[in-house]
């Protein structure tokens, strides 16, 4: 059997792609503004202060918590989300590292 895709890439080549993945959704984005602004545990005010379909939060939040980003615990009968700060931080570094590369080329006659 041959090598899967990313098996090409190194270890944070694939964690800093699979990090844009699940924040390249405006959803998402909103979804993380929101715990961020609330600064606590958040819940079902999520389909509320998006205006989408329980079913649509419910993927997006599976999503982020895919990638660790967000952490969920259950509180009876509800899930409760909130950022998850060793992630974030990780998240922050990796694509701080990926920005902050000198390119070359800085001029109109690179391309």
């Amino acid at each position: 059997m041959g090598l899967s895709k990313t098996d090409l890439f190194t270890q944070e080549q694939n964690e800093l792609a699979a990090m844009a993945k699940a924040i390249a959704h405006p959803a998402r984005i909103a979804i993380l503004q929101h715990i961020i602004k609330s600064a606590t545990c958040i819940n079902n005010e999520l389909v509320k202060e998006l205006g989408l379909a329980q079913a649509t939060v419910s993927q997006h939040l599976k999503a982020l918590k895919e990638v660790g980003i967000i952490q969920g615990s259950v509180e009876g009968t509800s899930m409760c989300y909130c950022i998850d700060p060793a992630a974030w931080n990780k998240i922050n570094s990796l694509f701080n590292e990926f920005f902050n590369q000198n390119i070359s080329c800085q001029s109109d006659s690179c391309c």
